[in-house]
């Protein structure tokens, strides 16, 4: 049986897998067993609290590492509560300001790079039945008409998280299956929670991850 690692920023997006799977956790960030060899890392909202538990536990060797949470859609297309399978993500404020330009990444020639892809997740059935995204991760949702349309005109994501990219850097020197999985709770568009629905998306994204950890194991 593969030992896979569910990797959250909060124990509130994934509960029902949680409970599902006998991960016992408690206030505190950090790696936590359940049964049928599923384990959680929950690291806190943020691609630096993303960054620092997946290095903290870099030396815990897993087959599948899952990267579950909730997102806001960019691309209106998508539905609130869909379950979208990321396929690359972009640190999108690294970069640098030229007055009222803004200077990516990739064409400072300061070498890496602010893309990141998933790991060896191309053979895996049960992804073919998601929609395949784009990502941006971001220190600060957008919530601004403007800022909205620049970050458009930048990168034209389907959506955006808080940790994805981090997620995927964290990972890509791992040997494990490494993929990301979220579910839209909202449209990023000038920020009115009412009319966010989180906890469709929080059914839809465990509802999902626990039948593709069954998949996976059966």
């Amino acid at each position: 049986m593969p030992k896979i690692l569910i990797v959250a920023a909060t124990a509130f997006e994934i509960d029902t897998v949680l409970k599902t799977f006998k991960i016992e956790t408690d206030t505190s960030c950090g790696l936590y067993a359940g049964s049928h060899n599923v384990s959680a890392l929950i690291t806190g909202v943020g691609m630096v609290n993303t960054a620092y538990y997946l290095g903290r536990h870099s030396h815990a060797e897993f087959d599948i590492i899952i990267n579950a949470g909730i997102c806001g859609a960019v691309n209106l297309s998508l539905k609130i509560g869909e379950v979208v399978d990321v396929v690359s993500d972009t640190l999108s404020e690294l970069g640098a300001e030229n007055d009222a330009d803004f200077i990516s990444f990739k064409d400072l020639n300061l070498g890496g790079t602010s893309l990141y892809l998933p790991k060896n997740t191309s053979n895996m059935a049960t992804l073919k039945s998601l929609k395949k995204v784009n990502a941006i991760t971001v220190n600060k949702v957008h919530g601004n008409t403007e800022s909205i349309k620049k970050m458009i005109a930048l990168h034209n994501p389907d959506i955006e998280t808080m940790e994805g990219a981090a997620f995927f850097r964290g990972t890509e020197h791992m040997q494990a299956k490494c993929l990301q999985i979220r579910s839209v709770s909202n449209y990023v568009q000038k920020r009115d929670k009412s009319k966010w629905n989180v906890p469709l998306a929080i059914r839809n994204l465990n509802n999902f991850v626990i039948q593709l950890i069954k998949t996976i194991n059966s």
